[in-house]
């Protein structure tokens, strides 16, 4: 399996320090928290999401901020490099990372009249031709005055950027994922087959290895029915011999929670993702439960929430994503360790128990990072996942595909989100929510 080349731009080890700003040490731990939280920073790059995120105030001129933070990260392509190296408009020529710093809270109003931040500065670090050369740099690091006038007391901003080569693989499941369609990885124009994804709902036969963990899926009616759950889906990934190489199945039904038509939070459906345990043949090993469920609002999503199994046991799991996907439009599903919006539970990591113990938890969030996305549709859209995974985290085949299992379980389950049809009281007519 060929990479594709991406970039990892890193921003950490963000400080803050001037006379203006310093901490009285007198003051109560509630006041320095609330000082601290009142100082942050918009990071800016052409073509990408503004990200905003907090800087810390250090206590004193002498304090030394934290160097192996990161605060937020920019994942390039070589189409985003060749766009930013491009020159612009003539007001803009260049690009560049920039970063503002502000203090004080941003707030929508205060007595009907908007809340202004005072910005102290802004640091630029223009994007130059060593972005594309796809070796590890480090662009800046350390203390810089942004202050724009004497008054601003001299502040100064200490950062630490960085550029990592971080190659992914990216495959695409071909058709949509009920439909058993084959998974191609991509490189540039060309497509080569990787894995097959089955799906089923049928109930399960005797010689089935799932056959302990597997519930029953009833009738074997069609997706769209009536029924009050889903249960029984099950998702095979086999490798170009035929063999399975990973599955997802559904461990805690899709049904609607009391009063409402549609899967709570209080009641989550969940499946289990499993890979061939590498001491017992033709026997399954559990590795991450995906728990999934609707969050009603002006636009509905789906929160599907992902943990790492510890040695295979719920209890010490480890949460590795917590994603809102919009139910109409879709979006994508996301496991980076660098993301604020990633909890992450503070379990010790147990390394790989052997050679044979592939994707273990060490893997997954040793280092940090970009770990895996997949973009999938909204309801009633054809989805076609499209896969993307850090190649650090694939040593062999099977790496890839208990990740290709995941993908298909995400997708999957904006489907079994989807709210269940209404049954009027007269006979014979329903209603879709």
């Amino acid at each position: 399996m060929d990479p594709q080349a991406f970039i990892r731009l890193s921003v950490g080890s963000l400080a803050l320090r001037s006379p203006k700003y310093l901490l009285n040490p007198a003051s109560t731990s509630d006041e320095k928290k609330n000082s601290c939280s009142q100082c942050s920073c918009e990071i800016k790059l052409r073509g990408f999401p503004v990200q905003t995120t907090s800087i810390p105030l250090m206590p004193s001129l002498d304090a030394a901020p934290d160097h192996h933070s990161v605060s937020t990260s920019f994942y390039l392509e070589e189409s985003d490099l060749r766009a930013l190296l491009t020159p612009g408009c003539f007001y803009n020529p260049n690009a560049h990372l920039e970063i503002s710093v502000f203090a004080g809270k941003k707030s929508s109003s205060h007595c009907g009249v908007g809340a202004k931040r005072q910005q102290i500065g802004v640091f630029k670090l223009e994007v130059g031709p060593e972005w594309g050369e796809g070796k590890p740099v480090i662009l800046f690091n350390g203390w810089i005055g942004i202050g724009k006038n004497k008054r601003d007391g001299g502040a100064q901003l200490h950062l630490r950027v960085k550029l990592d080569p971080d190659p992914r693989y990216v495959f695409q499941f071909e058709d949509v994922t009920t439909l058993s369609p084959q998974i191609v990885q991509l490189r540039g124009s060309v497509k080569q087959p990787i894995f097959s994804c089955k799906f089923s709902r049928d109930r399960v036969s005797q010689v089935d290895p799932l056959n302990g963990y597997w519930s029953s899926s009833g009738d074997g009616t069609e997706l769209g029915s009536e029924r009050r759950e889903r249960k029984g889906w099950k998702v095979k990934i086999h490798d170009l011999s035929g063999s399975a190489v990973a599955a997802a199945f559904i461990t805690t039904p899709f049904v609607p929670s009391t009063g409402c038509d549609w899967v709570a939070k209080s009641n989550p459906g969940a499946w289990h993702v499993v890979r061939p345990d590498p001491c017992r043949p033709n026997s399954w090993q559990p590795w991450g439960k995906l728990e999934a469920w609707r969050e009603r609002g002006i636009r509905d999503s789906v929160c599907c929430r992902f943990h790492i199994l510890s040695n295979g046991q719920e209890v010490g799991d480890v949460l590795m994503s917590e994603i809102l996907i919009s139910a109409e439009k879709g979006g994508e599903f996301l496991i980076d360790m660098d993301k604020q919006m990633l909890t992450v539970a503070a379990t010790p990591i147990p390394s790989p128990q052997s050679s044979g113990d592939y994707s273990g938890l060490g893997q997954c969030v040793s280092g940090g990072g970009f770990v895996m996305s997949s973009r999938v549709q909204g309801e009633g859209k054809s989805s076609k996942p499209v896969v993307q995974l850090a190649m650090r985290h694939v040593t062999c085949v099977e790496d890839a595909a208990i990740f290709m299992a995941l993908a298909a379980a995400v997708d999957l389950s904006i489907l079994a989100c989807k709210p269940f049809r209404r049954t009027s009281r007269r006979r014979f007519r329903h209603y879709s929510w």
